[in-house]
């Protein structure tokens, strides 16, 4: 069971991708029970927004002949409900036994690296992916999937012909407002959003010998509190810590402002079409002249990178 603690089959919620998989019990009592059933499943996201912490995807399925319980548990959009009562409700899905649960923890990092590659995997295409993947799971699982209601992002009528056309053999249902709408995707809204609150109490910097001053207040790029604490905290070589998305717009307008601009000496060797190895090294003199490096030494050292001096 999942308590204060993020608990994930043993492995680490703040890797990217990790599947938090506690179903409100035992899965394979849980399936026995409904073993001929019919079942549906919710999908919603929480921290799509901020630019500080995961965003974390929740689904949470449920047989069919199950529905008016499942109603009568009360459950609406995360966003609605006190942290209080959503913790409760959270505590009341896992010890349903009716009711099954998954969550997948995309990091900061994971969702920067795929939007700042060369070819961009922007939110949209991580969160359908992301929403897909929920899916495959639960067919994995051995769940007998036959209708799927998901919270949109982007047009709803074109992202559920997406998804009937990937799973041909379950009704889509895709609407804007769907936490609002549907008590399986309200109780989806709660898995992911409690969730990534746990994530974000519990996160330690893998900058050990870094200290960061000041409160982050809410996460969102407008807060002010997050901005402040976000300029006080940018180193300028290495910019901001692993719990920050450098892809969203306050972030790189941060560090134009404060960051030391530089040039890949890659782009630049492809502009001139021409390739060369020396470039990546200095001579013994230039080392010794440029002295010890500080605390971001770190950063080379979690690498075993050393300063190349001759071939």
């Amino acid at each position: 069971q999942m308590s204060d603690k993020m608990e994930v089959d043993g492995s680490n919620p703040m890797e990217p991708g990790n599947i938090a998989r506690l179903q409100g019990g035992d899965l394979a009592k849980l399936l026995k029970g409904f073993q001929d059933e019919e079942w549906e499943l919710g999908i919603d996201e929480a921290g799509r927004g901020p630019v500080l912490g995961p965003m974390t995807y929740g689904s949470c399925f449920v047989p069919s002949s199950k529905n008016a319980e499942l109603k009568a548990l009360g459950f609406d959009d995360s966003k609605k409900l006190s942290e209080e009562t959503r913790e409760r409700m959270f505590r009341d899905i896992k010890a349903c036994d009716f009711l099954g649960w998954n969550v997948i923890v995309l990091s900061a990092k994971e969702i920067s690296g795929g939007m700042l590659q060369r070819s961009p995997y922007n939110l949209n295409a991580i969160s359908h992916d992301t929403a897909e993947a929920l899916i495959r799971q639960a067919l994995a699982d051995g769940i007998n999937l036959k209708r799927v209601f998901v919270d949109t992002v982007g047009d709803p009528e074109r992202y559920e012909a997406k998804l009937s056309a990937k799973f041909p053999q379950i009704q889509m249902t895709v609407r804007k407002k769907a936490d609002s709408l549907f008590p399986i995707v309200s109780a989806a809204s709660i898995c992911a959003k409690v969730t990534r609150d746990i994530v974000v109490k519990q996160w330690k910097y893998s900058e050990a010998d870094v200290q960061f001053t000041g409160v982050t207040g809410s996460g969102y790029p407008a807060d002010e509190v997050t901005k402040t604490w976000l300029s006080k905290n940018c180193d300028p070589v290495f910019g901001f810590p692993d719990n920050t998305r450098f892809s969203w717009q306050t972030t790189k307008k941060i560090l134009e402002e404060s960051a030391m601009s530089f040039e890949w000496e890659a782009d630049l060797e492809e502009d001139e079409n021409q390739s060369k190895m020396g470039a990546y090294f200095v001579s013994n003199d230039k080392v010794k002249s440029k002295g010890t490096l500080g605390s971001s030494a770190t950063f080379f050292a979690q690498r075993q990178l050393l300063t190349a001096t001759a071939l």
